[in-house]
């Protein structure tokens, strides 16, 4: 009961009645019909532009999945055939609300959604646009082939409302850079236009989420139904004014008055930001009204919260909660987990100012997309406190420490309490073991989610909160003392706490010119308490109470009370669905006690 208590009860309702709508028949999504033309989408541009930017080669004479997973094939995919286990679906054309959420035959279903969110229409439209035929056939040729094996609220690619909203967006931003947003083909109306109508509908179920659906789907609302509108097309304005007012509506309840976001995912909030990033995107180009003082100011304070947490050497960030292998608007061919570019293009649309006045492929959506870049520039990052989401920044010259401690109004996804990264010249040396994938089985869920996948204090091998399924945990952690940050010139610090029947825990964290030091004082556990690093990947060896790669060393102190310490190997994911084996230090004791971890670096 606490948990639906914090969950909120419209959102449950939300939920609840979708599902006995859909089960009964009565939601109007079983009762659309829509088909889509086949034909050209788009056409070669008549004058040639963008001739010097850099295409995101990761489509170019292969197909690349989640950031990581390389197909070397040109050949248009299987539809239905899932990436990551290579299982295909039995029965393609059931109706989308005949498929099971979840299916062991299948296994993870994002496998056979990720080709389907068309990555591969913007690489595409960038050669396009710079006069390439081939790519424009190839576009052409594989949008009617998807329309073909897809026929609308048929299979799995149809099933997912933000999958839906996702090719809506993505075709919307290619018609920009092919500058055909204003006249589009009859294949691209009837294709938005059956999409539309698979998405409001259930657009209560996805805001009763209170994540990044809802703002996916209110970003797909107001762009593919102000698109119709723009060509004169029947009920645009219906779906361009839900998508309109979800827009603000989510903005206002997902994103905290300090920039933090619903979900504490740092991929999830890119998620939330690009989406409302292609949406002003497409206000501007079609002149459409300005939003409210206050979205615009909740998304200047969301920007500024992934701004700080992006390391500008590598554009990594911490792994820091579930991570699905996102990127909505791969412009770029950098890493997935460079996340400059979405920052860069959020911080000139929403802030008028640039993140980073250096130059770099941070900037080729801002080009790509023909927004204009100011001049002026934000303020260097520094230390901060996110005291509505619950994180502390530390920032020393070329350092960065974490400090993720709980502070939940929304769902919490993972057993990370007091979990702490650490970062130096943009290589993350103390780090979080990820997500890995949501369909691969029990044990995955529990060691990536877990309290074991984070560098904190876990209690006589008790989880920090009971995994109720996927995506809900139980009994959510409260912050016990005040959560603290001091900024001085010598010294930056920040502590924080929790308590539950299972054991206290409360951390302050140092961050000194050549090293970090972390204090713990844990009591009130049953038999002992088991304190985990997850290290960098290196050559790292123990001797007494202290590991060392020959150039960093991290020793636990005081070394009497240490009743085992060990280097493990662990494993953790920085892709979806990629693992590797990482070092882990652990460390237990007994008994209620002070510990102090150095890490000591050059």
């Amino acid at each position: 009961m606490n948990t639906a208590y914090a969950l909120g009860f419209a959102s449950l309702w939300r939920a609840i009645f979708y599902r006995i709508g859909i089960k009964l028949g009565l939601n109007k999504v079983k009762k659309i019909s829509a088909h889509i033309e086949t034909g050209n989408f788009f056409e070669l541009p008549e004058n040639l532009f963008n001739t010097k930017l850099k295409v995101n080669t990761q489509w170019c004479n292969q197909q690349c999945f989640f950031g990581w997973k390389v197909v070397n094939s040109t050949d248009i995919p299987n539809w239905h055939q899932s990436v990551l286990t290579s299982a295909e679906i039995e029965q393609p054309h059931l109706s989308w609300w005949s498929i099971p959420d979840f299916s062991p035959e299948l296994g993870d279903i994002k496998g056979v959604w990720e080709a389907s969110r068309f990555d591969w229409v913007l690489c595409f439209a960038q050669q396009a646009s710079q006069g390439d035929e081939t790519a424009l056939n190839k576009l052409n040729l594989w949008l009617n082939d998807w329309s073909i094996h897809n026929p609308p609220y048929q299979g799995a690619n149809w099933k997912c409302g933000q999958e839906a909203s996702i090719r809506i967006m993505h075709l919307a931003m290619a018609a920009i850079i092919l500058k055909q947003h204003d006249k589009s083909s009859v294949s691209l109306i009837s294709f938005v236009n059956a999409h539309l109508q698979r998405i409001l509908p259930t657009i209560s179920y996805a805001v009763a989420q209170n994540n990044n659906h809802g703002t996916s789907e209110a970003a797909a609302l107001f762009i593919g139904g102000s698109w119709l509108t723009l060509l004169n097309e029947p009920g645009g304005d219906v779906f361009y004014q839900q998508g309109r007012q979800w827009l603000e509506n989510r903005a206002k309840h997902l994103i905290e008055e300090d920039g933090s976001f619903s979900q504490y995912s740092t991929t999830y909030h890119r998620v939330m930001l690009d989406s409302y990033s292609m949406a002003e995107v497409w206000r501007l180009k079609l002149a459409l009204p300005v939003f409210s003082v206050k979205l615009k100011s909740k998304l200047q304070l969301a920007t500024n919260w992934l701004y700080q947490f992006t390391q500008f050497d590598s554009g990594d960030v911490p792994n820091l909660g579930a991570n699905d292998g996102a990127r909505l608007l791969p412009l770029t061919d950098t890493d997935y987990r460079d996340f400059r570019p979405a920052v860069q293009l959020a911080s000139v649309l929403f802030n008028h100012k640039k993140a980073w006045s250096q130059k770099g492929d941070w900037d080729l959506p801002l080009q790509w997309l023909s927004i204009e870049q100011p001049n002026s520039v934000l303020e260097a990052q520094s230390s901060s406190h996110f005291k509505n989401g619950g994180y502390c920044i530390l920032r020393k010259g070329k350092t960065m420490a974490l400090l993720n401690y709980p502070e939940f109004k929304f769902r919490p996804s993972q057993c990370d309490a007091l979990h702490v990264d650490f970062w130096l010249n943009g290589e993350n040396l103390l780090r979080d073991a990820g997500t890995y994938s949501y369909n691969a089985g029990d044990e995955h869920i529990e060691y990536f989610g877990g309290t074991a996948g984070h560098n904190t204090v876990q209690f006589d091998d008790k989880e920090q909160m009971p995994r109720l399924s996927r995506f809900l945990l139980g009994n959510w952690l409260n912050l016990h003392g005040v959560a603290e940050l001091k900024n001085e010139k010598v010294l930056q610090s920040c502590q924080a706490g929790y308590q539950t029947k299972d054991g206290s825990h409360r951390r302050c964290l140092q961050l000194t010119d050549n090293a970090l030091i972390v204090e713990d004082n844990i009591n009130q556990f049953t038999n002992k308490a088991t304190l985990r690093w997850r290290l960098a990947s290196g050559d790292w060896r123990l001797t007494g109470n202290t590991a060392t790669n020959g150039k960093h060393q991290l020793t636990i102190e005081p070394q009497e009370l240490i009743k085992n310490i060990v280097l493990v190997e662990g494993q953790e994911s920085r892709y979806y669905y990629q693992k590797q084996a990482t070092p882990v230090l652990e460390v237990e004791f007994h008994q209620a006690c002070s510990i102090k971890s150095v890490y000591q670096y050059v």
